[in-house]
């Protein structure tokens, strides 16, 4: 098992920014690929960014590509996105997420651990 906690979401004004954390506990993180993926109200949970078990292969959504960062430093077992130059759209829940499959999935169904998720609310 991996427990995972997000925290650092909050209130910003749109082409602010905002950094995400997600910490891991249980099983060695480093065994994990993981990713981060976002719920507005009433829409599906989409993949943001994901990130290999090494750090040395991450993947982004179109829509974030450019203006977040996913990164994780393994000795800390934690998990980061850093987000710039939000856009009211980027107004969601934030979930953090990991699995032990062989790639960087974005395929919400295939992460077996959860967070519990973290607002991000972007003013205009």
């Amino acid at each position: 098992q991996v427990q995972l906690v997000e925290s650092g979401g909050g209130l910003v004004q749109a082409g602010g920014s905002l950094r995400l954390s997600c910490a891991a506990s249980g099983r060695t993180f480093r065994n994990y690929n993981a990713g981060w993926f976002r719920q507005a109200p009433g829409k599906e949970r989409e993949f943001v960014a994901g990130i290999s078990w090494s750090g040395d292969s991450t993947d982004y959504a179109d829509s974030v590509s450019g203006r977040f960062t996913i990164s994780r430093d393994n000795a800390r077992s934690t998990m980061y996105l850093q987000m710039n130059d939000l856009y009211l759209e980027d107004t969601a829940v934030y979930y953090c997420a990991a699995n032990n499959s062989f790639y960087v999935s974005r395929d919400v169904n295939e992460y077996e651990y959860w967070g519990q998720g973290s607002q991000v609310t972007v003013s205009s």
